[in-house]
């Protein structure tokens, strides 16, 4: 198990005093079958004047703030501290130590649209909602066209989606200067680059359009790789990735912009449909107008077990 610190600090500077403001945020990791949440705490300043905690549809933790007074900026400050095991693993709850589980086979992707459909359980009638089109991502030809090379005829799903997620981090190149939260899925695909939210995108758009469930994962990478290993892509930012529902065998995991399957120091926030149902901030405010100077910062560090 490995024990991680997570600092995000967002800051809002306005070139002119705003009267109020409402902003909404996904800032606290959640509890996941291979991560456990040690503690987490919100900083805000000015402090706001309205600040609740809810739990949405999808289980992710969802803060709203309010600031019903001149401000010229804004900082929120999230920590949190996480623990992380295996996926390969699980915990007895007699002694607390890891044993290794066998994982069943994956079946063949063609049957996976009938077994999630046949389903009864809370994961199947997730996955079924994660088949369906959402405001960033919609299932086509083109999506499927491409994802085809990877589904042959009864392939493992999990397999065809692995040979998917390298072809993507292939044939796609990382470019923080192409898109922005705005580009369409479609220029992407035109012009072969992006970012992880674009990669993310594109992964869920093809599984989608094959017939299969797929949501999409906010969240953070380690900052520091271990000695000899290159830093990920996306270490100082909010990260984004893919999970697959495999009947059988649950959700799995991938990082198409690392390249990355079961990623095993990837510390999740919050899984929705797209990048519009888990954006780490998102506001509006009343006053003036005027310009808007935006700053982000994300550390994550390890930390030692007591």
């Amino acid at each position: 198990m490995t024990r991680y610190l997570v600092t995000h600090r967002t800051d809002y500077r306005y070139g002119a005093a705003i009267s109020a403001g409402q902003t909404v945020a996904h800032l606290m990791p959640r509890e996941t079958p291979t991560q456990r949440v040690l503690s987490r705490e919100l900083v805000v300043n000015p402090e706001p004047d309205d600040l609740d905690d809810h739990v949405d549809v999808y289980g992710n933790t969802t803060t709203y703030l309010a600031i019903s007074r001149p401000h010229e900026a804004l900082s929120v400050t999230a920590r949190s501290e996480v623990e992380l095991r295996p996926p390969s693993s699980d915990r007895t709850a007699a002694d607390g130590g890891d044993v290794s589980v066998e994982r069943p086979p994956a079946p063949a992707w063609e049957a996976v649209g009938e077994l999630i459909g046949a389903g009864s359980t809370e994961e199947h009638l997730l996955a079924r909602r994660f088949r369906l089109d959402s405001p960033f991502v919609a299932a086509g030809e083109e999506l499927a066209a491409y994802a085809r090379p990877s589904f042959g005829e009864g392939a493992p799903v999990d397999d065809a989606a692995t040979d998917l997620m390298h072809r993507i981090k292939r044939e796609f190149t990382f470019d923080p200067d192409f898109s922005d939260v705005s580009t369409p899925l479609a220029e992407v695909m035109a012009h072969r680059r992006g970012v992880c939210q674009d990669f993310a995108h594109l992964m869920i758009g093809c599984l989608r359009s094959l017939g299969l469930g797929a949501r999409y994962v906010s969240g953070y990478i380690e900052t520091d790789p271990p000695p000899g290993r290159p830093k990920l892509v996306g270490a100082d930012a909010s990260h984004a990735w893919v999970s697959l529902f495999v009947p059988g065998r649950g959700w799995l995991d991938f990082d198409p912009t690392n390249d990355q399957v079961d990623p095993q120091r990837h510390i999740t926030v919050a899984w929705g449909r797209d990048y519009s149902d888990v954006a780490p901030m998102r506001g509006v405010v009343f006053g003036p107008r005027s310009s808007q100077v935006l700053s982000v910062s994300v550390d994550v560090r390890r930390s030692a077990a007591p």
